[in-house]
C-alpha cells in the first residue's frame, strides 16, 4: 500500500469519525468491510480462473490490478476503521477486547502477507513480472481463509454488543 493510499483512507476515516458517533456507524463499517471482503474474494476467484483458462498476460495483468486494489481497500478499511481502534486501546467493551486479543495476531499476519503480495505485484506490467503469480496467489487464498475465520469471530462479537448502550 503506498503513502497516498494510506493518506486517502486516513482522511476518509477522519471525516466519517467527525460526522457520526462510532457506535452508530459501527454496523455500517462492518457491512462495508464485509462488502469489501466479498469484492476481494470475487477478484481473487476471477484471477485464479485465468490460470485455468491459460489467459493472455494482458488479461492477467488487468485482473491482477483489480485484485490488488480490492485487497488494499479491504485491508485498509479493516485497519483504519476497526483494528486500529482496538490496538490503540479505544475499545471499551471487554468481550470485544477479549476476542480481539485472540484473533488479532492472525489478522495482523494476514495483513502483512497481503501487503507483501501487493508490493511484489503492484508494478507488474509484463509476462516476466507475473511468472510466479499463481504460485504466490495460493498462500494469499489460504491467508484470506484464516483472516475470514478470525475476523468473523471479532465482527460477530462487535455486532452482538453494538446495540447495547451503557447506562
Amino acid at each position: 500500500m503506498n503513502d497516498s493510499q494510506v493518506e486517502t483512507v486516513e482522511v476518509i476515516a477522519q471525516k466519517i469519525s467527525a460526522e457520526i458517533d462510532h457506535r452508530e456507524r459501527q454496523p455500517h463499517i462492518i457491512q462495508a468491510l464485509l462488502s469489501k471482503r466479498q469484492g476481494v474474494l470475487v477478484a481473487m476467484c476471477d484471477l485464479a480462473e485465468l490460470e485455468l483458462e491459460e489467459a493472455s498476460s494482458p488479461a492477467i495483468l488487468v485482473s491482477l490490478k483489480i485484485f490488488n486494489q480490492a485487497l488494499v481497500d479491504y485491508s485498509a478499511l479493516g485497519h483504519f476503521e476497526i483494528y486500529e481502534r482496538i490496538v490503540d486501546g479505544k475499545e471499551q467493551r471487554a468481550n470485544v477486547e477479549k476476542v480481539a486479543s485472540t484473533v488479532y495476531s492472525v489478522i495482523s499476519a494476514t495483513t502483512e502477507k497481503f501487503v507483501e503480495f501487493n508490493d511484489k505485484y503492484d508494478g507488474a506490467d509484463d509476462e516476466e513480472s507475473i511468472t510466479n503469480l499463481f504460485t504466490d496467489l495460493s498462500p494469499i487464498a489460504e491467508s484470506m481463509a484464516d483472516r475470514i475465520e478470525s475476523e468473523d469471530r471479532l465482527l460477530q462479537q462487535m455486532s452482538s454488543t453494538a446495540l447495547k448502550i451503557p447506562s
